[in-house]
């Protein structure tokens, strides 16, 4: 702690962490969103790089939960049949993880906000696409897009939760392959971002410390998406990001 005070005022080590409870408590009541409020909300007063290796360590622990939280056995079994998107998507995710340093800033944040906002946009209008009759070739390619998103600004969500809104998946595997999908990303970027310089020993302690506040907000959400309807929630969740997004593509062009 005495390290990270010689790096981050204390001020800025409680909005940190009030962020971080923020986005556990949406990911606790609709599965993912956790990559786009950190991102979203610490980027407004750290560097997109520092935002960036704040939110690996609470994306492992969270998602590592979310995946294992029906058993092993159920996760293995999302596991193996969205293997393309992640075999796809991993490689993607390491080889646009080290060209982080060479985008620019405004770059970054059109590649974070422009995604959440198409997303957003069009679940609260109502109109997901649908695939009938999902491709391995589909997979494979959604799965690269989301990748390389995920390298370079560590939010790979958007485009993986349209696809699987798409084809239809069940409620409950779509939240446990969330769970698997966004977990192996998080440990794939943990390792991208110790080769690119992102993840060094000025901002690692900052991603451990965290952990703490993101789990207890997942843990509030999880509690409040049993008590309360989650589609109200979600809308709100999404309404959310929508507005955060909006800030970061504002924030890219001005």
């Amino acid at each position: 702690m005495d390290s990270l005070l010689l790096i981050y005022s204390p001020q800025s080590l409680v909005i940190c962490a009030c962020v971080a409870m923020l986005a556990g408590v949406i990911k606790g009541m609709v599965g993912f969103g956790m990559p786009m409020v950190l991102i979203s909300g610490l980027s407004t007063f750290l560097a997109p790089e520092v935002a960036l290796a704040g939110l690996i360590f609470p994306t492992v622990f969270s998602n590592g939960f979310q995946a294992f939280r029906h058993g092993a056995g159920a996760a293995w079994s999302s596991l193996k049949r969205f293997r393309r998107f992640l075999l796809a998507g991993g490689l993607a995710m390491v080889i646009s993880a080290q060209f982080v340093r060479w985008v620019p800033s405004s770059t970054l944040l059109l590649l974070i906000g422009v995604p959440v906002a198409f997303f957003a946009l069009s679940q609260l209008l109502g109109r997901p696409v649908r695939l009938t009759k999902p491709s391995a070739r589909g997979e494979v390619a959604v799965g690269t897009v989301a990748g390389a998103i995920g390298g370079v600004s560590g939010v790979w969500g958007p485009p993986t939760v349209t696809y699987l809104t798409a084809i239809g998946t069940e409620k409950r595997e779509q939240i446990r392959i969330q769970g698997v999908i966004y977990g192996l990303g998080a440990l794939l970027l943990v390792a991208a971002h110790l080769g690119s310089g992102v993840l060094n020993a000025a901002t690692v302690g900052l991603s451990a410390f965290l952990v703490l506040p993101a789990l207890l907000g997942m843990w509030i959400g999880t509690h409040i998406s049993d008590q309360i309807d989650q589609k109200m929630f979600q809308r709100m969740t999404l309404f959310v990001l929508l507005l955060a997004s909006l800030n970061l593509i504002r924030r890219a062009v001005f």
